[in-house]
This record gives C-alpha cells, sequence and structure tokens, in this order.
C-alpha cells in the first residue's frame, strides 16, 4: 500500500463518509485553533504520557475509538465494566481511562485542562477534566478480566502498574504522536476508508495479529476471505502487546514479505497502534469495533482470540471459542459481520492445510508451537517449509541468531538484612566461575550512591530508584548481558514496572528472599531497625513503611532456612533447568 495520506487532499478528506459503520469521531481541532491551543497548553498542568496512554490517545483523536470523545468519566466506567455499555447503552467492552497518581489529581481544580505530552514533552492534546474518581481496580480485574490471576498480563497491568486515580473527560486534538517507523504502513481510520474507496474494495475482511504470520495463517486468512467474498486487510497491533511477543519491527519486515504470497490486490497492510489487553472475549468485541471504525466489513476470529495463555494453574484463561460466542451474540449491533474460522492444521499425508474441524483420523497433523520454533531458531535447526516461508525464516533468524545467550535479570527482592546483596554475589560467583558471559551487578546501596544519588525514600523517590534500575539493566540484556539487581524494591507497582522494561528484551526472574523481619532485624548491623524502632527513622520498610510480598516471584528463598550457599545453588539450579546458564 501507498502512503496514502499523501494521496488525499484535504478537503476531501472532510468531505469523507464512512463507507461501513457510524460516523468517525475524530478530535483534532483546525490546524489555527490546534496551535492556539498547543501555545496555551504551555500554561497547564502537565502529564506525560505512559506508552498505553499514548496508544489510547492516538486511537481516541483518530476516531479509531469512535464514539468515544474522551477519557471515559465515572457513570461510563461503571456500566463498561458490569454490561459492556457506555452510559447511554452503546456496546463498549474496555475502558477507556486516564490513570494518574493522587498528588497529580489532588493538584487539579474543578473544572481544570490539562497538557497531555509525550516523553519529549510534546503536547498532543488538552483534556478538560469532568470527573475525578477512584476506581475499584479488583472489581474491574473481575469484570474486564474474568479473574485477579496476576499472571494474566492485562491483570498485572492493571492491579501493579495503574494509577490509583481516574480522570474522565472531552479531548481536544493538537497534532499526532509521531512515528518514525513504517510511516507508509500508518494510516488513520478516515485514511484507510478513503484508501479502500479508491481502490473499489467494498468488502473488506480484518485479520488482527500480534504474532509472525506462516502459511496457517495465510491459509485461514485466504479462506475467510474467499468465504464472504472480501477483499483481506492485515492489520497488526504494533502498540504494546504481551511481554515476551516478537518485536513490532521484526514482525512488519516478516507481514511484509507474506503480502507476496496473496494473489494481486488482494491483500493489504495497516499497522495498528493499539496496547492490547490480553482480555479474550471482550477483547476480541472491541477488536471488532476498531476494525469497523477503520472501515472494515467483515471481522476474522479465530481460536482463542486475544487470550493470553494460561493461568497460576495452568488452565486456560478463557475457553478457546468463547470470543466467537459473544461476537455472535452481538454481531447485528455491532455493525461489522464475523466471520468465525477455526485454527488451520497440516495434514502431512495430504500435503495441505485444513480447518481443524476437517481433520480425519487417519490424517498425520504436524505443527510447530511458538516455543518449538524459538528453540530451533536458537539451535539453528531447519524450519520446514510447509510451516513458514523462506523469507520468514530469514527475517526470524537474523533477529533470534543461533546459539546467541539470551540476556536475563536476576531480580533479588526482600527487606533490609535478609541476605538479598550477599546471595546476589554468591550467585555472580556461580555464573562468573562456569561460563564467560558480561554480567553488572546493580546494587541497592551502589545505585543509590551513584545511579540514583539525589533520590530521597519517599514513595515516588523509591519507584523512581527501581525503574532507574529496570532501565540500565533492560539495556544490558538487550544486548545479551546478564544483569543482577538487589534493590530492597518494596512495591509491587516498581517490581512490575522494572518486570515490563526487562521483558522487552529477555527474562526477568524475581526472586524474593523472604527472610523474616525478626531474623532481619538480629543481623542489623548499623542498627538502623533500632532507629526506626524509636523513631529517629521514619519511612523505614517493614517497621512503619510496608514491603509488599511478591505475589508470584519465579523463586523465593528464606535465607534463615538455608546457607547462602544452598541458597545459590537452588538460584543456579534453576537457571540451569531454564537453560539460562
Amino acid at each position: 500500500m501507498k502512503a496514502v495520506a499523501a494521496e488525499i487532499a484535504s478537503a476531501e478528506l472532510d468531505a469523507l463518509v464512512p463507507p461501513h459503520g457510524g460516523v468517525l469521531r475524530e478530535l483534532y481541532l483546525p490546524s489555527a485553533e490546534a496551535e492556539a491551543l498547543k501555545r496555551r497548553s504551555a500554561s497547564l498542568p502537565q502529564w506525560t504520557l505512559n506508552q498505553r496512554q499514548l496508544c489510547d490517545l492516538e486511537l481516541l483523536l483518530n476516531g479509531g475509538f469512535s464514539p468515544l470523545q474522551g477519557f471515559l468519566g465515572r457513570t461510563d466506567y461503571d456500566r463498561v465494566v458490569s454490561e459492556m455499555r457506555l452510559a447511554d447503552g452503546t456496546l463498549w467492552p474496555i475502558p477507556i481511562t486516564l490513570d494518574v497518581d493522587e498528588a497529580f489529581a489532588a493538584s487539579l481544580a474543578d473544572g481544570a485542562q490539562i497538557s497531555l505530552n509525550d516523553i519529549q514533552g510534546t503536547p498532543l492534546a488538552v483534556l478538560t477534566v469532568e470527573d475525578v474518581y477512584f476506581p475499584d481496580r479488583i472489581a474491574e480485574a473481575r469484570s474486564v478480566f474474568g479473574t485477579t490471576d496476576r499472571t494474566h498480563p492485562g491483570v498485572a497491568e492493571l492491579l501493579d502498574r495503574t494509577g490509583p486515580v481516574y480522570l474522565g473527560g472531552r479531548l481536544q486534538g493538537i497534532q499526532q504522536p509521531s512515528h518514525y517507523d513504517f510511516t507508509a504502513l500508518r494510516h488513520s481510520p478516515r485514511h484507510l476508508r478513503e484508501w479502500f474507496r479508491q481502490h473499489g474494495w467494498h468488502r473488506i475482511v480484518a485479520f488482527q495479529t500480534r504474532n509472525p504470520m506462516h502459511r496457517a495463517h495465510r491459509e485461514l486468512t485466504l479462506r475467510a476471505a474467499e468465504k464472504v467474498g472480501a477483499k483481506l486487510l492485515i492489520q497488526p497491533s504494533v502498540g504494546r502487546t504481551k511481554p515476551g511477543d516478537v518485536d513490532h519491527y521484526t514482525r512488519v519486515r516478516c507481514y511484509r514479505e507474506l503480502l507476496a504470497h496473496y494473489p494481486p490486490d488482494h491483500a493489504t497492510l495497516s499497522l495498528l497502534p493499539l496496547a492490547m489487553r490480553m482480555g479474550g472475549p471482550r477483547e476480541a468485541l472491541w477488536h471488532a469495533i476498531i476494525r469497523k471504525n477503520y472501515g472494515a466489513s467483515h471481522f476474522i476470529v479465530g481460536r482463542d482470540h486475544a487470550g493470553p495463555g494460561k493461568d497460576a494453574e495452568g488452565k486456560p484463561f478463557y475457553d478457546p471459542y468463547a470470543a466467537q460466542h459473544l461476537l455472535a451474540e452481538h454481531e447485528q449491533e455491532l455493525g461489522i459481520q464475523i466471520v468465525p474460522f477455526p485454527a488451520m492444521v497440516y495434514a502431512a499425508n495430504r500435503d495441505t492445510y485444513l480447518p481443524q474441524t476437517e481433520v480425519a483420523a487417519q490424517d498425520e497433523v504436524r505443527d510447530i508451537s511458538g516455543t518449538e520454533l524459538r528453540r530451533r531458531l536458537h539451535n539453528g535447526e531447519a524450519i520446514p517449509e510447509w510451516f513458514t516461508f523462506p523469507e520468514v525464516v530469514k527475517i526470524l533468524r537474523e533477529r533470534h541468531p543461533a546459539n546467541a545467550p539470551q540476556g536475563y535479570a536476576l531480580f533479588f527482592t526482600g527487606l533490609s538484612g535478609s541476605g538479598k546483596s550477599t546471595l546476589a554475589q554468591a550467585v555472580l560467583a556461580r555464573l562468573l566461575e562456569t561460563g564467560s558471559r558480561p554480567v553488572t551487578v546493580l546494587d541497592g546501596d551502589e545505585v543509590r550512591r551513584h545511579l540514583s544519588k539525589g533520590l530521597g525514600f519517599s514513595r515516588e523517590d523509591r519507584d523512581a530508584n527501581i525503574t532507574r534500575i529496570g532501565y540500565v539493566a533492560s539495556e544490558v540484556i538487550r544486548h545479551g548481558g546478564i544483569a543482577i539487581c538487589a534493590p530492597i524494591a518494596p512495591y509491587a507497582g516498581a517490581r512490575a514496572e522494572a518486570r515490563q522494561l526487562v521483558q522487552a528484551h529477555g527474562r526477568f526472574v524475581e526472586i524474593h528472599v523472604s527472610t523474616p523481619l525478626e531474623v532481619c532485624e538480629s543481623r542489623d548491623r548499623k542498627g538502623l531497625y533500632a532507629a526506626a524502632r524509636a523513631g529517629k527513622i521514619k519511612g523505614f520498610t517493614g517497621i512503619d513503611d510496608p514491603y509488599e510480598i511478591p505475589a508470584s516471584p519465579e523463586l523465593r528463598v528464606d535465607t534463615s532456612q538455608v546457607t547462602v550457599s544452598e541458597a545459590a545453588d537452588r538460584v543456579f539450579a534453576w537457571l540451569r533447568n531454564e537453560g539460562l546458564a
């Protein structure tokens, strides 16, 4: 697809009527008004958007989240959470909220306007605050995700990394967020609809993906398009997806190569800046509404659509066909036709792909899971052509060269005196005596003296300290190294933020050094606990400031029950079992 923005005059855009679904609610101001608001925004309270908020803002402003005109206020939020509907009854399954900290919310006057900025400080929009409220995030998790299990990435994000206060109100768009990658493939709903009109595409079936596409995906999308007599829109999510997913740069390169394997003028590619929640059936419904806004007339819903995998007990979070059933219930109201499709599998005896529902008892079914694919890439083993195309394999091998060591972070957390630093040093010695990989140690005290010099011990400063550790660790891991981190890290939210930073590039191994408080106090050589007990030190973790115990760390070690050497052996054995050491 060409860069359609250059093909369409602004006057044509203003007059454009959407070919499918309702009217787009674009929230950008005319250029003169936007420029005036941009100048005024400098005098307003400033809020820097995180990755999820930035993705949400882009889709609010360009109409991808039509009919929303801003972040949800309390009345809309409550009904979306409980009934999948806005206050006026419009179907909408996912709460789109702007979460902030209490200090920022408390600083706002009634009816305040705030400037919403990207990380460089560029103002993108102004929000007129109409509602400030404290959500029940546990109830939100239960209703939206059907669970409070933090193994679910959407739940972990909501409970551990989402601010406690939500701001609701209408938006005025100043300018689009900047993107410097794949610019010819980034289209607003209005631009994409006009491209369809100009190319005579009237029936368009959209396909959502967050993974590289292989032969099975090609077969599924081809058959789905043929089934309904439609052209194909491949529209992958390139905002935030699931931790550990293949980065979108690699995926988009794979998608571009795959396009050559479709019939001419049959398929096109466009990128969706969506921050996925991995919300299963509700998310599938949301995806359908978004694709209607982008001009699709049909939407493919496959097996376990937007599912995050298995819970802490090893059971799938959602029934594999729950999304198809939910969308079938609401298809008439949605305004977009649903194309349910089973998974495609390769029958070796027939040398062809079949829908899973058509496999006979005598068929020899073959498959390669994501885990198996990664193993073959890592070991340099052959990947058969029945599974994927050579061009795709080439790109994946470039991104994941054979025998390249995976970077990872060992994140030791626990009370002062729990033995974190000592255990970290023992594990460091094991790694260095058995291998030659570069290891960077980010000890809590050392980081405080250098990287976080000037930070105090307020909750905000402690969170900033852990975020800095997570960022440095992520850079170490991005280059294939090992980072050993040993801060107290008392708050679950900051630890989750560090995990997210690291998992963008490698493995995050949280090790809770669970030594009891009384043992930690008995080991206190500096007298810090005694001073805290006497009130001479305020905000001391474990005494008058909480330590939030990790809910599901990769390992838990109590150094009052085992020696340092035995504890290090446990950590090292776990690393060997995971193929990391």
